[in-house]
């Protein structure tokens, strides 16, 4: 399936395989990189919503991984050994799972504070606070413009908020609504998981985020990472929307089953 033609007029494009407890997957290209990060997904899955986006395994330049937790690491192992990928994680997320990666022919590991290149695409990871062992989150940044990604995490601190401000394109963890956290029929420890410093962003936390960045080259805002049982689209947008006072349709939502289509910066 070829790309839509608009594509070819963007300086980095991004997507999403599906968005949530039950995988995650972000794709992002530029020039002739595609880099996926994290892969939350089973072989089968994985590709057929990579055809989805209209890309192949073959054409993906390695994998970047944020944590251990299974909805974000459960397909990268087994994508990585058919397609011969090389992987870029931290030491505590290798040393936490090394049974996930064993047989990975390229395992890179990477410092939380330290940028690299794949190819066409500068990455900079930043270290966030979140239930795992060395968790990060990433900027992606071609040269002339920069994706910033938060998700999984349970608070913001002044570091994440200078790695996201300036950025063309964010996409933000909206995980839970709080009333409807509290009020679930999950145990009262998950709850307070879920809910504390180290468990996921709810609405309105990421709706205070974006009110302290820099938005003023903001081309695409995404919430991701919502949950099924605790959360709405239209709660998630709601929230981001009033932190940025605009049009309700401005602000799109990663789903579990579609995640988004591509996105383009230009």
């Amino acid at each position: 399936m070829a790309l839509p033609r608009w594509l070819s007029k963007v300086v980095m494009r991004f997507s999403s395989l599906g968005s949530g407890s039950e995988g995650n997957a972000l794709l992002v290209a530029a020039g002739q990189t595609q880099v996926l990060m994290d892969c939350g997904f089973g072989l089968k899955a994985t590709l057929l919503r990579l055809a989805r986006l209209g890309v192949s395994a073959e054409q993906l330049s390695g994998i970047v991984v944020t944590h251990e937790h299974g909805d974000h690491i459960g397909g990268v192992a087994q994508l990585a050994r058919k397609f011969d990928l090389p992987v870029w994680l931290t030491h505590g997320t290798l040393r936490s799972q090394p049974e996930s990666f064993a047989n990975i022919a390229r395992i890179q590991e990477i410092d939380p504070h330290q940028a690299f290149e794949i190819c066409d695409i500068e990455i900079i990871p930043y270290p966030v606070p979140h239930d795992a062992a060395e968790a990060v989150q990433f900027v992606f940044n071609d040269g002339a413009r920069r994706l910033g990604v938060l998700t999984d995490a349970g608070c913001s601190t002044a570091y994440i908020e200078r790695m996201l401000s300036g950025c063309h394109a964010l996409v933000l963890e909206c995980n839970h609504d709080s009333d409807m956290l509290m009020n679930c029929d999950y145990p009262y420890s998950v709850k307070q998981r879920v809910g504390g410093r180290f468990g996921h962003l709810n609405n309105q936390e990421a709706a205070a985020i974006l009110g302290r960045l820099d938005v003023s080259r903001l081309q695409h805002l995404i919430a991701a990472h919502l949950s099924r049982k605790n959360n709405t689209a239209t709660l998630a947008a709601q929230a981001l929307c009033a932190a940025l006072d605009c049009e309700a349709d401005w602000v799109q939502v990663a789903t579990q089953e579609d995640g988004f289509a591509w996105r383009g910066i230009i």
